[in-house]
């Protein structure tokens, strides 16, 4: 079943390789018999699909999570290995269609308004007066 990761982008059953291990967590008995842990991995280096701007942009975007030059996603939160594949899947395409968005814009520092910062002083002179008020009265 190919990955369908937006519009543009469709990763090939044949690039996406599957591994199966005994999971943690509920399932009882069946737990200890059934492979239900579900570990996804794809090569990013040796895609086809990929443009090779989309390639550079994932190296450098997944370059903490990638083990020998592939990205490795696993699923074990339900008890069926059918739902951890597909859990495994979105997670993948979630992952690759987040690193190929584009950056967001950098923040402009602006100054802050005149009315702004008049209500700053005008706060910080009312927490004074608060602060004066509760001193003991001096003996004059």
């Amino acid at each position: 079943m190919d990955l369908h990761v937006n519009d543009s982008l469709v990763i090939p059953d044949t690039e996406l390789s599957w591994n199966f291990s005994r999971s943690s967590g509920p399932g009882g008995q069946h737990v200890n018999t059934s492979d239900s842990r579900a570990e996804l991995s794809w090569v990013i280096g040796a895609s086809r699909v990929l443009s090779p701007w989309q390639r550079e942009r994932l190296l450098q975007k997944l370059a903490s999570r990638l083990v020998s030059g592939a990205v490795v996603v696993r699923a074990s939160e339900e008890r069926s290995q059918w739902r951890n594949r597909q859990i495994a899947m979105d997670k993948l395409a979630l992952l690759v269609s987040k690193a190929l968005a584009p950056d967001a814009p950098t923040r402009k520092a602006t100054k802050p308004t005149r009315g702004s910062q008049r209500r700053r002083l005008n706060a910080k002179s009312n927490r004074s007066v608060t602060k004066q008020l509760r001193q003991k009265p001096g003996r004059d």
